[in-house]
């Protein structure tokens, strides 16, 4: 064909790599022929694969330019072979090489990153909450110390594989219409590798790894929650061939706890107090959540229950928390009031209850109904009502 190559790609003589390869993808979607009937589409495509495959390769390109003949012959189109590399990543948007014939990825390699692993660990509330430092025990894939990780037994070594020559690919060519198609496979002998182990080693099976339980140190930081990971790089698992290990990611579960619960930093709890405490007013020292750690921090804190208190109130103390997993500021500690009032009177309590009653003019109670809270949404249509 007679035709320049340029001009069939429809790009300039000064065109760079990336340009002539979307060129070539976007007539190669246009001209196949399992996409377009037209009888004259196979020849198109043909010739506009053979323009790419001498503009792809920068020593054809360069002969051609010079009006020299890169097949050293008359035409030869596609019969000359050309990569189903290309032609996928004309469909696909695949990253292969650009070049006559197919480019591989070359020998996968032996030594390779190890996975992720997780592990959960349960801590209780105040070790969440003002961190807490712990001794595991894991089970992982280590580097296997007979063969160093190479996986052959000591005193052999990997060797070329016979197939593929250390390729780790071998070459399946297939004659179709559109000439010779060359695709690279995997080296079944090798499995890709390049390389085979005449002589694995006996304590990892040619792997580079064995599985053992191990024990770490973990640092568990303050302010951690129900579902927090903790990371430990380089933890995890060893990786084939004795590659660097993945990373170790801790899970934390927080046991729950008789008198506090959490809700984001601040903690909430609930006392009982007396009718008669509620009425008059009292002081309670309590034990703070540090208590459940010895000596750490403040131990008790006092919670004045003013007279008259009633049931369901709740006193906010500022500070008394959990510390925030970033900020370390400590939210609050919520504790709602409960009046008990007594079920078992002797004669003299009766007495002198029934005395209070009668000096407060108690002693006949007149009932009423009060209406119920209104939702959020009932009270903005209440004030909007009124305008």
């Amino acid at each position: 064909m007679s035709q320049d190559f340029y001009e069939l790609l429809g790009v300039g003589r000064d065109a760079d790599a990336d340009t002539i390869k979307k060129a070539y993808r976007r007539l190669a979607r246009q001209y196949h022929p399992d996409v377009n009937p037209d009888p004259d589409a196979q020849d198109k495509f043909k010739a506009v694969s053979h323009a790419y495959e001498v503009l792809s390769d920068p020593a054809k390109r360069q002969q051609y330019d010079r009006g020299g003949d890169p097949f050293g012959g008359g035409f030869a189109g596609a019969g000359q072979g050309f990569s189903f590399t290309d032609i996928m990543d004309a469909f696909f948007g695949g990253g292969g090489q650009p070049g006559g014939a197919a480019s591989g990825r070359g020998p996968r390699p032996r030594v390779r990153r190890g996975q992720d692993a997780l592990i959960r660990l349960e801590v209780q509330l105040a070790e969440a909450a003002f961190g807490v430092t712990r001794e595991l025990k894991v089970d992982t894939a280590v580097r296997c110390t007979a063969c160093n990780g190479d996986g052959a037994q000591p005193g052999s070594k990997p060797v070329a594989c016979e197939t593929c020559h250390g390729a780790g690919e071998v070459a399946h060519v297939q004659r179709s219409f559109l000439g010779e198609i060359r695709t690279l496979r995997p080296c079944a002998a090798c499995k890709g590798f390049g390389t085979v182990i005449p002589d694995p080693c006996r304590e990892c099976a040619g792997d580079g790894r064995v599985r053992a339980r191990r024990s770490l140190t973990v640092k568990i930081p303050a302010g951690v929650d129900n579902g927090t990971r903790v990371q430990l790089s380089e933890q995890g698992e060893v990786g084939p061939g004795g590659g660097p290990a993945g990373d170790l990611y801790v899970e934390i579960h927080v046991a729950q706890h008789a008198t506090f619960r959490r809700h984001g930093n601040d903690l909430h709890a609930t006392v009982s107090v007396p009718m008669t405490a509620a009425a008059l007013g009292t002081v309670l020292t309590l034990p703070t959540l540090e208590s459940d750690l010895g000596d750490e921090g403040q131990q008790t804190f006092d919670l004045d229950v003013a007279a008259g208190t009633q049931s369901g109130s709740s006193v906010t103390l500022r500070g008394l928390g959990v510390p925030g997993l970033r900020t370390q500021a400590r939210g609050d500690l919520v504790v709602t009031i409960v009046v008990e009032t007594p079920t078992k009177l002797d004669a003299r309590q009766e007495e002198l209850l029934r005395e209070l009653a009668r000096l407060r003019g108690e002693e006949a109670v007149e009932g009423s109904l009060r209406p119920a809270h209104k939702s959020v949404f009932n009270r903005l249509r209440d004030a909007f009502s009124q305008h």
